[in-house]
């Protein structure tokens, strides 16, 4: 098995990723077969949007903060934890935002697609479902759409559903609602198209953020899983993603 590694430059990951490249055979990342990521959760974004054209898996081990997608930092037996590892497979969401200007932006997402207030002013926003509108205004600080990856990050924060690996469910989750106050978001079949419009664009400015990328003075987003792009993350088996999401739940 050929290993690259990669670090983040921030924290201890450019120190932990030199005494692996001294144990461990490693290679750039286009000759190898898995990526080793050190970091946090912040970095592993980053990778999986870096190498997303790349095909191949990234086994992370966290040397950040939280790391809740991360493995468990150990030098030890690395080669056999990534043969055992259990892998998990995410289609992002790819977001399509117009701006006031009539400018069309697309990004992917992994985590989430929030729309965000820029302003004093509450944003106002219609949202429809595969073209047919289920709620003409919602008012408050904005809202997001999140992946079952991404449902125990931002969107737990925003009192979102955590949604269980393969359930083939998006969360899409209000922040802040003052209209209508009780909203508290919905359930989505993962294939549908959610088309955010923003009610007063100019008066009410609005940007769109998909994971790391945002784009200012939004005035519809239409946000789709891509089925054309597959990331595969590994896990250790004894600690697996689906785990880590179910005792989310309960903790």
């Amino acid at each position: 098995m050929k290993i690259a590694i990669i670090a983040s430059e921030f924290g201890e990951g450019n120190k932990a990723a030199k005494a692996l490249k001294n144990s461990y055979r490693a290679v750039n990342t286009r000759e190898a077969d898995v990526i080793v990521a050190l970091g946090g959760d912040g970095f592993m974004l980053q990778t999986l949007h870096t190498y997303m054209g790349y095909g191949k898996p990234i086994y992370g081990m966290n040397k950040g903060t939280v790391g809740f997608l991360m493995n468990e930092f150990s030098p030890d037996n690395l080669l056999e934890r990534i043969e055992k590892a259990d892998s998990f497979g995410l289609h992002p969401l790819k977001m399509r935002a117009t701006r006031c200007d009539g400018e069309t932006v697309e990004h992917l997402a992994i985590n989430e697609v929030s729309l965000l207030r820029e302003t004093r002013q509450a944003a106002n926003i219609s949202i429809a479902i595969d073209g047919k509108v289920r709620l003409a205004e919602l008012v408050g600080d904005g809202l997001l759409v999140a992946t079952p990856a991404g449902s125990s990050a931002y969107n737990l924060s925003a009192h979102g559903p955590i949604i269980p690996l393969g359930s083939d469910l998006l969360a899409l989750t209000p922040l802040s609602a003052f209209r209508p106050r009780r909203w508290r978001g919905a359930l989505l079949p993962h294939h549908v198209s959610v088309e955010l419009t923003v009610n007063q664009a100019q008066k009410r400015p609005v940007s769109a953020v998909a994971d790391m990328h945002e784009v200012r003075d939004v005035r519809k987003v239409v946000v789709e899983e891509d089925k054309s792009k597959t990331l595969e993350l590994l896990f250790d088996a004894d600690h697996t993603l689906a785990d880590r999401i179910f005792n989310e739940q309960f903790t």
